[in-house]
């Protein structure tokens, strides 16, 4: 692996910023405020799972395009380019358009968040990380993303609040709509905004950027990374670890239908869950590169079952607020730990810096198949039992993908652990 260049100081805040901000429009405004968006835009679960689940047929494709794309092109004017275009998808949004168009618009996202941005974010912090301070690069990336998160989905709710009736009123479709739509219409300018100060200020050494860059991808390239174990074992961990992320659209939900909490409340618990993130992130990330990233790994997916099988017990009522924001720590905790390191660990499974985009397209090409099953799969789960029973479904699924995701990272952990690093038997 190549060493650190020499960066600008402003280079991982700025990809921090842009990480979060790309996704806010499809996904962070219907994690925070999903009885919202249900209502406003005339919705159900299975409705909303099945807009998304387009997304991840987009995103599907662009992976497979989007990765080698990143090794041949340089990260910032992939980065900006996707986040004008994502923003431009929010003035559809904020009309309240038709199911039908709404799909169109969450596959069109699929494109701009996905072909032209996600491999050029990853491929970015590998670079800032340098050979050393992987974890620390990617826990800094998914806190400092969590934190970008938190701080939109605040200013949401603060709009939110200040457009709608008093919080104990049922809101009728029209005032939904009237706030929701500011909080649309103001989260596409700030999207676009960053795009811009991507664009002028996250720059590297021309020469430094030239050696990141490929003339041209081959089938040879693509088959030396396919033949890599580690590329694999990641492929199925970051798929379990992805069901859970996704399952955090449902804690606002949860929040609403089973804790008897009201718009804002539920949105408050959405937003919680946001200010979690960054701490996890960051906190994990140090300790990762201080010990055995792999190990840490492992351990994040244990805390997200530990955490699962609580919530699927049923112990969880409106009288046991506490252990609501308990399970809710626990989960989070270990969802967004694992979410912080799986690609922190790219560098221990020996796949080359110079074909990270193609990696990455290819790992995320199984990885992030559950934004095409998983938001149907808890949409029909809730719907077909509502109430307390359907939410205790979805965290039994929450489990079993994290007793897989387990199972893996312990393959990997001992395939790719810091003593196995430190005195190989064998190759990759």
């Amino acid at each position: 692996m190549m060493g650190k260049p020499n960066l600008s100081w402003w280079y991982l805040p700025l990809l921090i910023l842009a990480g979060e901000s790309v996704f806010i429009l499809p996904f962070v405004l219907a994690r925070v405020f999903r009885p919202t968006v249900l209502q406003a835009y005339g919705l159900d679960n299975i409705e909303l799972g099945l807009c998304f689940s387009v997304y991840g047929i987009v995103a599907l494709v662009s992976y497979i395009f989007g990765g080698p794309l990143a090794d041949k092109f340089p990260p910032r004017k992939l980065i900006a380019t996707a986040l004008w275009l994502t923003a431009l998808g929010g003035l559809v949004y904020a009309t309240f358009p038709s199911f039908g168009t709404l799909q169109v618009l969450y596959g069109y996202w699929g494109f701009t968040t996905i072909f032209l941005f996600w491999a050029p974010m990853i491929k970015a912090t590998r670079v800032w990380g340098g050979p050393s301070s992987q974890g620390k690069a990617f826990g800094l990336l998914d806190g400092g993303r969590g934190l970008v998160g938190a701080l939109f989905g605040a200013l949401g709710v603060w709009i939110l609040a200040l457009l709608i009736p008093a919080s104990g009123l049922e809101l009728s479709v029209e005032d939904s709509q009237r706030a929701f739509r500011s909080v649309v219409l103001v989260s596409a300018t700030l999207v676009a905004l960053v795009g811009i100060l991507v664009w002028a200020f996250m720059r590297m050494d021309p020469k430094a950027e030239a050696e990141l860059v490929l003339e041209r991808i081959s089938l040879q390239q693509v088959r030396e990374v396919l033949r890599l174990r580690s590329v694999w074992l990641l492929m199925l961990m970051i798929l379990c670890a992805y069901v859970g992320y996704k399952i955090t659209d449902v804690y606002s939900l949860y929040a609403s239908e089973v804790m008897g909490y009201g718009a804002v409340g539920s949105a408050q618990v959405g937003t919680l869950l946001l200010f979690i993130r960054p701490i996890i992130g960051v906190g994990i990330g140090f300790l990762a590169d201080r010990s055995d990233t792999t190990l840490w790994l492992l351990l994040s997916f244990g805390l997200a079952f530990m955490g699962a099988l609580l919530f699927a017990s049923g112990w969880i009522t409106p009288s046991a607020a506490w252990l609501f924001f308990l399970s809710l720590l626990i989960v989070a905790t270990g969802v967004y730990a694992a979410r912080s390191l799986y690609f922190a660990v790219m560098k221990a499974g020996r796949i080359p810096l110079l074909l990270t985009g193609t990696a990455v397209g290819l790992i995320s090409l199984v990885g992030y198949t559950p934004d095409i099953f998983a938001g149907p799969a808890y949409g029909y789960l809730l719907e077909a039992t509502p109430g307390p029973e359907g939410h205790r479904h979805v965290f039994w699924m929450l489990a079993a993908f994290s007793l897989v995701g387990g199972l893996c990272a312990w393959a990997y952990f001992r395939k790719y652990g810091r003593k196995t690093r430190d005195n190989p038997a064998d190759g990759a």
